[in-house]
């Protein structure tokens, strides 16, 4: 494939991302909601999507665009004990299920991420947290897989190729962050 023909297909799927509006609201407003309630946001994905739960949880503990009041944000993806240890000891299904059964509770927000809507660990996750009371959004490809059938929303790509997919939830990410921080920082509390 060209390059040229790469940048189309890409810009093609985001010229759909108008369609995810509604989902986005619903998205946001379970997430300020979360936040106004001192509630934390998980985060948890495979490969490519592991490393968008570090990025974006990054944004909240830290800054994306103000300074300010850090947001209470944990990727589940970054505790390579925990990880492995679940992964032996019991499956690799269980790592992100186990760790939102110990830590999260009612009020809280599950972000999961998967391309494909279908990876074990994320579809278990978001069954461990809807079982305890938190809700869960999905970061999907355009099918939305298994994983729509247990989030409260489901944020389907309008795309079916893995890297369109990522750049979409880059964006997404980006776009959360700086919206959920302009509504909850104080420029003048820095830590």
């Amino acid at each position: 494939m060209k390059y040229s023909e790469y940048l189309v297909s890409t810009m093609e799927a985001f010229a759909l991302m108008e369609t995810l509006e509604s989902d986005v609201s619903g998205a946001m407003e379970i997430m300020e909601k979360s936040i106004s309630r001192g509630g934390t946001l998980y985060f948890c994905g495979n490969g490519g999507s592991a490393a968008d739960a570090q990025h974006w949880a990054a944004e909240f503990v830290g800054r994306f665009r103000l300074e300010g009041k850090p947001m209470s944000a944990i990727s589940l993806t970054s505790n390579t004990s925990i990880l492995t240890a679940i992964a032996n000891d019991y499956s690799y299904e269980s790592v992100f299920s186990r760790q939102v059964c110990a830590t999260g509770k009612s009020g809280d927000v599950l972000i999961a991420i998967t391309t494909s809507g279908n990876s074990a660990s994320i579809v278990e996750a978001a069954k461990a947290a809807r079982e305890i009371g938190m809700k869960v959004i999905g970061f999907t490809g355009n099918s939305g897989g298994k994983l729509k059938n247990y989030a409260d929303v489901c944020l389907r790509t309008p795309s079916e190729v893995t890297e369109v997919i990522q750049h979409i939830h880059v964006t997404l990410g980006h776009y959360f962050a700086g919206e959920l921080e302009a509504k909850f920082r104080e420029e003048t509390h820095t830590l």
